[in-house]
């Protein structure tokens, strides 16, 4: 694998280096195309040590191996992160004016760009029309995030997680032609909600009941749908993870407040997709105090069923509405999962069930994921890879179940 990772003055640019770090350890051959303005904020050594590779910036390097030919046909994947609103404008303008926009137009692999500016730049009318101009020759041009800027300001512009945009590079050098959608912004108009993570019910003021969610799965198809253009809104249910870019996140406890949110936000989106796991039981009577070790003795627990969310969810929903559920469950072999999952479909109402098979320890925590999507004329689609991967076969189902029904 073979990533070029372009990066521009911005203050943002030291955050890249965890790009390099991580895209290395995921096994990428990675040379940095840096800008001169970038060298001001990140030096030429740093780079090189982090890569493993020599930096470039002006064209005049490697005169013979004409770099900038060489370097933009052998990658297998560009990245610019971060891209200032300077750098959005010459690569909409198709200038070759340095190293890293000769490389943009000597490619044919997928282009990731990754903007990071003041708000009143990202907004401006000028930088709209050049991201449009991007996406429409199928580039792939990422949401920043909101939060703290430069100084004291804040607001949409900020550099996301580097984290996110490793995730997302992954991908498109796992899936090449995934690029595509996500340049088309083909889930523009689309708002989609989605939940994640375990909840957890209060047994008293320090323990409580939960489960091993880690919200990984939900994130995922969270950022996978926007990075296609959807608005996305996620309700995260004590996780550790970071929010995803450009992301309405709204953060609950119990299985109690997660169905609250869920209903009160279902009527404003077209699609509702349940990839949280809410505790199923609840204490009757949680206490106020912390209980105390009573010699051996044991307690008892008196345990009513919570809230049936993906049900309500269900009953709630408009005709032109879809809400799509997930079941986890232990079975010895696919049929068995298979027939688990119909049963689940036929009994809650969703339009769509994505089915895994959590035996043995298996997904929760994990990176990977293993499922089945189906629907009430069976099986619509099957995906196994890293969690990024299993999310865009969710929605590419959904958009197959839309399309057909």
């Amino acid at each position: 694998m073979r990533v070029v990772l372009g990066v521009t003055g911005c203050i943002a640019a030291y955050k890249s280096t965890e790009i390099v770090r991580r895209l290395r350890e995921r096994g990428a051959d990675v040379t940095v195309v840096a800008t001169e303005a970038a060298l001001k904020f990140v030096g030429e050594t740093t780079w090189e040590a982090l890569s493993g590779n020599a930096v470039y910036s002006g064209v005049f390097k490697d005169v013979p191996g004409v770099a900038h030919v060489r370097l933009g046909t052998s990658a297998d994947l560009v990245i610019v992160a971060p891209a200032t609103a300077d750098f959005l404008s010459r690569a909409a303008s198709g200038r070759a004016d340095d190293m890293l926009t000769s490389i943009l137009l000597t490619t044919q692999a997928p282009v990731l760009l990754c903007p990071a500016m003041h708000t009143q730049m990202w907004e401006h009318p000028a930088t709209v029309e050049n991201v449009k101009t991007l996406r429409s020759r199928g580039v792939v041009v990422k949401e920043p995030a909101s939060g703290r800027l430069t100084g004291r300001d804040s607001g949409a512009g900020r550099f996301p997680d580097p984290n996110e945009i490793v995730e997302a590079a992954a991908f498109f050098l796992e899936h090449p032609d995934a690029a595509r959608s996500a340049a088309e912004q083909d889930l523009v108009g689309k708002r989609i909600l989605v939940s994640a993570g375990g909840t957890q019910e209060p047994i008293d003021p320090v323990r409580y009941i939960g489960n091993r969610s880690s919200g990984k799965m939900g994130y995922a198809i969270a950022k996978a749908a926007r990075l296609r253009g959807a608005e996305t809104t996620l309700v995260s249910a004590n996780t550790s993870l970071p929010d995803p870019a450009a992301t309405t996140v709204e953060n609950v406890v119990t299985t109690g407040d997660m169905n609250a949110k869920m209903q009160s936000l279902m009527p404003s989106n077209d699609i509702a997709i349940m990839a949280a796991a809410p505790a199923d039981f609840s204490v009757v009577e949680a206490s106020s105090k912390k209980i105390k070790k009573d010699g051996d003795q044991g307690i008892s627990l008196s345990l009513q069923q919570t809230e049936d969310i993906l049900a309500g969810l269900v009953e709630a929903k408009e005709p032109e509405q879809l809400v799509v559920g997930f079941a986890a469950e232990t079975a010895s072999n696919h049929d068995e999962l298979l027939e688990l999952g119909k049963a689940k479909l036929q009994r809650k109402g969703a339009d769509l069930l994505v089915l895994n098979n959590v035996s043995d320890g298996n997904v929760f925590g994990k990176d990977s994921n293993e499922v089945i999507i189906i629907n009430s004329e069976g099986v619509l689609a099957e995906s196994q890879g890293e969690k990024m991967s299993v999310a865009w076969a969710i929605i590419e189902a959904i958009k197959k179940h839309t399309e057909n029904n």
